[in-house]
């Protein structure tokens, strides 16, 4: 009751499939190779720009060609959305 907005508020439903679940993004927090990407004063300043920009979309784009900020989104996705394993031969 007290937060002035809920994740509701934000997502239609044409959204809800890109929703990643609470218990995944805890996993983010508990990532050591994420915390290690973070201490790097560079990135921190990129994603608080992302947070404070009006047009989070076409910096988004701009961010994406930056080789640090792409290493930080493939390390966040391969938390939520772990690769799948291949070629494992069943046991």
């Amino acid at each position: 009751a007290d937060s002035p907005w809920s994740v509701e508020d934000i997502l239609t439903a044409d959204d809800e499939q890109d929703r990643v679940p609470l218990q995944k993004l805890k996993l983010l927090g508990e990532s050591e190779e994420l915390q290690g990407l973070l201490l790097n004063p560079h990135l921190r300043e990129l994603l608080l720009t992302i947070d404070q920009a009006e047009d989070k979309s076409s910096l988004m784009k701009k961010y994406m060609q930056e080789p640090l900020f792409v290493e930080f989104a493939d390390c966040c996705l391969r938390i939520v959305e772990p690769p799948e394993k291949e070629n494992i031969l069943p046991e």
